[in-house]
C-alpha cells in the first residue's frame, strides 16, 4: 500500500514518451496519489490523465503551453484550467528565486521564497517535490506543505554541487516562510 509515487526527471532512451501517463493509468482507482515532475513530450502526455500532482517550472509550463508568460494573472490562469479539467489536484510550478506558484480547487497563489545565499541550483527542484510531499504525507495541508516545498527547494540552492537539501535549513527557512505570513 502506497501513498504517493512521484514519477521525475527525463526519461531514458528507449522508455515510451507517455510512460508517467501509463504509471497514471495504474494508479488510477487506487489511493495512490502520483506526483509528476517531468517536461517536454513526457509533460504533455501526463496531460492525458489525471495525476494527483504536477511540478513544471516556469520555463517547462510556458514550453508546454506555446509561449511566454508576462503577468502572474496568465500563470494562475492556466493552473486554474488545468485542474479544471481534470489533469491535476495540485499544480506546483517553480519560479526559481522567486517561489512558487500552487493552485488548486480551492484556489492559487504564489508563495515567496526565502532569499539565500546560492551555492547551486541543481536539485532544487527536486528537493521541493520531496518536501512537498513528505509534508502531505505527514498530513500536513496543501498550503503547509507547499511551503515546506519552497523552503526545501531554497535549502537546496544553500548546498555545493548536486547536494539536496539539509533538514535543519529546510525547518528554519519554513519556520521563516509561516513567521512572515
Amino acid at each position: 500500500n502506497v501513498d504517493y509515487i512521484v514519477a521525475s526527471g527525463s526519461l531514458p532512451p528507449g522508455v515510451p514518451v507517455d510512460f508517467y501517463a501509463r504509471v497514471a493509468r495504474l494508479v488510477r482507482g487506487t489511493n495512490t496519489r502520483l506526483v509528476v515532475d517531468t517536461s517536454g513530450e513526457a509533460l504533455w502526455e501526463t496531460l492525458n490523465e489525471s495525476v494527483f500532482m504536477l511540478k513544471p517550472n516556469i520555463v517547462e509550463l510556458e514550453t508546454l503551453m506555446g509561449h511566454k508568460f508576462t503577468e502572474q494573472a496568465q500563470i494562475h490562469d492556466v493552473a486554474s484550467e488545468l485542474i479544471r479539467d481534470g489533469k491535476c489536484e495540485i499544480m506546483l510550478i517553480s519560479l526559481g528565486a522567486q517561489g512558487a506558484f500552487v493552485a488548486s480547487a480551492q484556489g492559487g497563489e504564489f508563495l515567496r521564497a526565502p532569499t539565500v545565499p546560492i551555492q547551486s541550483k541543481v536539485g532544487a527542484g527536486d528537493s521541493m517535490v520531496g518536501g512537498a510531499v513528505l509534508a502531505l504525507a505527514q498530513g500536513r495541508s496543501t498550503h503547509e506543505a507547499m511551503l515546506y516545498g519552497v523552503a526545501a527547494g531554497s535549502a537546496a540552492v544553500m548546498t555545493p554541487g548536486s547536494l539536496l537539501c539539509r533538514r535543519e535549513d529546510t525547518e528554519m527557512l519554513f519556520a521563516q516562510m509561516k513567521l512572515a505570513q
